[in-house]
């Protein structure tokens, strides 16, 4: 009776996570510039079988993780309360924030915070006013390291294994000036490490500029990069080298002494 009833536990649990691991991909078919989509767009980004997208989907919207709307369905306000939950990311928002506000007042141009996630940068922060450069990135979206200065600033004090793995990893050009050579990136990863800050010229689109510095912990590994974003036209990234340099050293001071206090 004992091995009857382990045995049906492994078949329940297995179960689960099938129906986990579906109902997860079903959310992730959603992609940044998606509002709506239809039954028939679930099912052919997902590969799943149509009335299995239709009854997890009806689960998902019971859960108020979709909502059910004309002409499909769309990612609910219950997945961003779940995010906002997340209390690496929510500490850091919190703390971040004021340097964040005044390194928008400085410069009136578009500000970030971003973390890595594996070999991306993921945008936790994205402040910006009427003037603000048109840029890919978003508030929850993410980019690849290489293009991007945040990336560049997570990625240059990483460890050589993961760096190696970032410079071997398949990269695909946004724009003409998108750097995808390894020996060029690893070079300006050094200069980053020598430096404090990186930078993106027109890599991730055309049109814009950035300069970005690290965010160290208590234990010296960095936790985030904050970055200031402008138009080619009428930013240069080196005149605000200072300023986010000050903002990344004010955010790491205050990170340091809530870690001190636990």
């Amino acid at each position: 009776m004992v091995r009857l009833t382990e045995r049906y536990a492994v078949l329940v649990t297995a179960n689960l996570g099938t129906v986990l691991g579906k109902a997860v991909t079903i959310l992730r078919a959603f992609r940044p510039d998606d509002n709506v989509l239809p039954l028939a767009e679930l099912v052919r980004r997902t590969g799943l079988h149509k009335a299995t997208v239709h009854r997890l989907a009806g689960e998902l919207v019971a859960n108020r993780l979709l909502d059910r709307v004309d002409g499909g369905y769309r990612l609910s306000g219950g997945l961003f309360e779940l995010g906002m939950r997340a209390s690496v990311e929510r500490s850091l928002l919190e703390m971040a924030m004021p340097f964040l506000q005044d390194l928008y007042e400085r410069t009136h141009e578009t500000v970030h915070l971003g973390v890595r996630d594996e070999l991306d940068v993921v945008y936790v922060v994205k402040l910006g006013g009427h003037r603000q450069a048109k840029s890919p990135s978003r508030t929850g979206g993410r980019n690849p390291w290489y293009c991007t200065a945040i990336g560049k600033a997570l990625l240059a004090h990483a460890d050589a294994e993961l760096v190696h793995e970032a410079l071997s990893m398949p990269k695909v050009r946004r724009t003409p000036h998108t750097i995808v050579a390894p020996g060029i990136l690893r070079t300006q990863l050094e200069r980053v490490v020598e430096t404090g800050v990186a930078f993106e010229r027109e890599e991730s689109a055309l049109g814009i500029t950035c300069v970005a510095a690290p965010v160290f912990g208590i234990d010296d590994e960095v936790i985030a990069a904050i970055s200031v974003t402008g138009p080619t036209g009428r930013f240069t990234p080196e005149a605000h080298v200072a300023a986010v340099r000050a903002a990344a050293e004010g955010l790491r001071s205050t990170v340091g002494r809530r870690e001190r206090l636990r």
